[in-house]
């Protein structure tokens, strides 16, 4: 329902810079009840508990305002008004708020929750919700990395606004440190998700071990070699783990500020 409201606000601000070149042509200006649209909208959002049908209810309200608006801004560029009288950010928002429009109509029709490349920051409408399942942020924001580390160096293999499986990478990972160095690794040492049976068994005809459990029913016996192997291996995992949060804390990471995708990523 807030994409929706903040979509229509904008819708608004476009019509009114549209109407200022046109104010001669048209008997008056487009009726875009925006303070009805606006009570609308706080009579659920100030809710402290709102009913799912309550929420449907306010949802299609806004779409509907969000539409005529959408209608009038046509009917105001059929009638002479040029688009390049916009800025380039407004119409960059006018091509974003009418995909946040087609997105939440098909979602309210459909009674669905999600939706493939769902918009849900207008100023930024590259960035992807990612479900991580973390305790206090189950869904973060933002480019999802892939990253490799050796010799004391990381290094950013694969960057994308788009969820990702990273295991997919690690095959590419291990070449470029055979490109880098001439041979392969002697083991790598892995996040869970990279221990698939197809990274194993490339892992396998190459000679490198991959650390962690191995697939299948735990055995009886451990050695205890093994018990230090794993405990070394998942030391040494440790320490790209460690690189993140030095990154944002000594190289100022945390604080990029950017807004556009290509600037965020640069």
């Amino acid at each position: 329902m807030g994409y929706s409201h903040l979509a229509r606000l904008q819708t608004e601000k476009i019509i009114d810079s549209l109407y200022e070149q046109i104010k001669g042509r048209l008997e008056k200006k487009p009726r875009t009840y925006r303070e009805i649209a606006r009570r609308d909208y706080l009579a659920v959002a100030k809710k402290r508990r709102v009913s799912h049908k309550e929420r449907r209810a306010a949802i299609k309200k806004q779409l509907q305002y969000i539409k005529r608006n959408l209608s009038y801004i046509e009917q105001i560029i059929i009638s002479g008004v040029n688009l390049e009288s916009l800025s380039k950010r407004q119409y960059k928002m006018l091509l974003v708020v009418t995909e946040v429009y087609n997105q939440q109509l098909y979602l309210y029709e459909n009674k669905k929750q999600s939706i493939d490349d769902r918009i849900v920051n207008l100023s930024q409408p590259h960035i992807r919700p990612i479900v991580r399942g973390k305790a206090g942020k189950p869904v973060e924001f933002g480019a999802k990395l892939s990253v490799s580390y050796f010799d004391g160096y990381v290094f950013l293999d694969h960057i994308s606004w788009d969820n990702f499986n990273e295991s997919g990478d690690l095959k590419a990972q291990v070449e470029a440190y055979r490109n880098s160095t001439g041979y392969y690794p002697e083991s790598v040492h892995v996040d869970k998700i990279y221990r698939t049976r197809e990274n194993r068994a490339w892992c396998k005809e190459r000679g490198i071990r991959i650390s962690g459990i191995p697939l299948g029913r735990p055995p009886k016996n451990v050695s205890k070699e093994q018990k230090k192997q794993a405990l070394q291996d998942e030391r040494i995992r440790n320490s790209i783990e460690g690189k993140f949060g030095q990154g944002k804390r000594r190289f100022s990471l945390g604080r990029v500020m950017a807004k556009l995708s290509h600037t965020s990523q640069t």
